[in-house]
């Protein structure tokens, strides 16, 4: 069965282009500022650009930051504004006692800019990491559910690379993960690429039979389909581990060891079976509907 999967992660990774996701972490992103004082607007500053960076990636990501006045938001991507000041509906609002609310919710708002924000801006990186992560493993554990159910065709609108059928969840979550893989080393100020990346790839392709086999195993003990949650919840679970271990080898410059991964799976299994269950219900009411 190895070879028809791989046959299969072959054909999709051809729709794969690491080339557009390294252009689009290459955007300049501009942020301008705007502080009750010149203390606030300093610490706003050390916030986006701590001090403990390289010369050479402050001297990248400051000429970004633009102080808010004399027209400079005409040429900003985002304003933030210090949480004492009235700011307009458009901008951000920058508590300095707590950052990282004020972060979060860019992310969420702007994810067209995730990349290069996390890319140019240090402290975006980890929380655009783990959003990326979440967003991978729930569009895995989707898939799973969609495709076997009956007269459900999975939508897959999300999933730009995924054009024709897949006979097997395998080929699919191996090649999903591939690409998370490319967008958090884009994000993390590594080179996305095949030959860039090669060695996680040969892990991702390598750890893809030991999900499958233990899915296949799981669901087969539980009759009249009953499988299905727990099957997504290990698409999930096995998406999150692999996608925080790649977090960490982009950050620290080493991942987790195979114990390591092992025992992050087990601990994000029952979260990713209640995520399987909420999506699962939600596809059999747009069946109803």
């Amino acid at each position: 069965m190895a070879v028809p999967i791989l046959h299969q992660v072959k054909q999709a990774l051809a729709n794969l282009n690491p080339g557009e996701v390294r252009e689009s972490a290459l955007r300049p992103v501009h942020i301008g500022l705007a502080a009750a004082s010149h203390e606030s607007l300093a610490q706003m500053e050390a916030l986006l650009v701590p001090p403990h960076l390289s010369a050479r990636r402050r001297l990248e990501s400051l000429p970004l930051i633009h102080h808010l006045g004399s027209g400079a938001s005409e040429h900003c991507d985002i304003e933030i504004y210090e949480s004492s000041l009235l700011r307009p509906r458009h901008a951000f609002s920058l508590d300095l006692e707590s950052p990282e609310d004020c972060l979060r919710q860019i992310l969420r708002q702007r994810d067209d800019l995730l990349l290069p924000l996390a890319r140019q801006f240090y402290p975006f990186r980890k929380p655009a990491a783990h959003h990326v992560i979440r967003s991978i493993a729930k569009e895995n554990a989707l898939f799973c559910l969609a495709t076997a159910l009956p007269d459900v065709v999975p939508f897959l609108a999300w999933v730009p690379w995924a054009v024709g059928e897949f006979g097997s969840d395998a080929a699919f979550l191996t090649v999903n993960q591939i690409r998370m893989g490319f967008l958090l080393a884009a994000l993390s100020d590594r080179t996305p690429g095949y030959r860039e990346q090669r060695s996680e790839i040969a892990s991702i392709i390598a750890g893809a039979f030991g999900w499958r086999a233990l899915a296949r195993e799981l669901v087969g003990k539980i009759p009249f389909g009953g499988g299905l949650v727990p099957k997504a919840g290990i698409a999930w679970a096995g998406t999150f581990a692999v996608g925080l271990s790649l977090e960490r080898l982009y950050r620290l410059g080493y991942g987790f060891t195979r114990q390591e991964r092992r025992a992050v799976y087990e601990e994000a299994y029952d979260h990713g079976r209640q995520i399987a269950g909420m999506l699962l219900e939600g596809l059999r009411n747009n069946k109803t509907v």
